[in-house]
């Protein structure tokens, strides 16, 4: 009976050891758990600069359109306001900043030019190089 105690306890320890042993090295599965782990980290960061750049590609997009339609805006503006022409003034908007360019007969009208376009909506500055024509 005590040899039969002695190898059931041999055994058990055995097996104890075997199990313990196991638990030391990580098992493929555990490996393949760390590796779409890592996997699927690797992944949410790629997507994440992904994202960034499409919110800075839709921001600037939508830059261009606002700057496009406030363009539009003052050019209306102008063509519509007695004494002016759109044909003498070129009007450029970056940033909401509108350029206007060109020539006018008259200082007035020049300075009528800034005020249409500083009225429009969504204009926040206007840089105005327009120049009077030169007298013949």
């Amino acid at each position: 009976m005590s040899v039969r105690k002695g190898l059931l306890t041999a055994g058990v320890s055995i097996v104890l050891a075997i199990g313990l042993a196991a638990c030391e090295k990580d098992d493929p599965a555990e490996s393949m758990g760390k590796s779409i782990d890592q996997a699927v980290e690797k992944v949410g960061d790629e997507m994440d600069d992904v994202s960034s750049m499409i919110v800075e590609q839709g921001d600037k997009a939508g830059n261009e359109i606002n700057d496009s339609a406030i363009t539009t805006k003052v050019k209306a503006a102008i063509l519509s306001e007695p004494g002016l022409s759109v044909l003498q003034v070129n009007v450029d908007t970056e940033g909401g900043v509108v350029t206007l360019s060109g020539s006018s007969d008259s200082q007035e009208n020049i300075e009528r030019a800034k005020e249409v376009a500083g009225a429009v909506s969504g204009v926040k500055e206007v840089d105005n190089r327009m120049e009077m024509k030169a007298v013949q």
